[in-house]
């Protein structure tokens, strides 16, 4: 199994990215898949979920209304689209399906 971000990049405040998650050897819509991320010096945080079926979605108070979590079974496909971006925002980014203990390696998000 493998999960692979791209996306990532450096843009000003007030700017948006799309981040996307690639899955391979796996089901993709068998699992709940989320959006995590790490600020320098500080622990991981989850930042957003969405169902198997792509129904229902999740996100923390500090995303909420500026970021937008969707997935495309058939392509094996998530992706979390981040509008408005806040220096608070700079983070690496993961993808991950906690359920079978995958994770991407990350993508790097800053906001200056």
């Amino acid at each position: 199994v493998q999960l692979v971000e791209s996306g990532g990049g450096s843009v000003q405040a007030g700017g948006s990215l799309r981040l996307t998650c690639v899955g391979y050897n796996l089901d993709y819509n068998n699992y709940y898949m989320g959006w995590f991320r790490q600020a320098p010096g500080k622990g991981p945080e989850w930042v957003s979920g969405i169902n198997r079926s792509g129904t229902t979605t999740f996100y923390s108070e500090s995303v909420k209304g500026r970021f937008t979590i969707s997935r495309d079974n058939a392509k094996n496909t998530l992706y979390l689209q981040m509008n408005s971006l806040k220096p608070e925002d700079t983070a690496v980014y993961y993808c991950a399906a906690r359920s079978i203990g995958a994770w991407g390696q990350g993508t790097q998000v800053t906001v200056s």
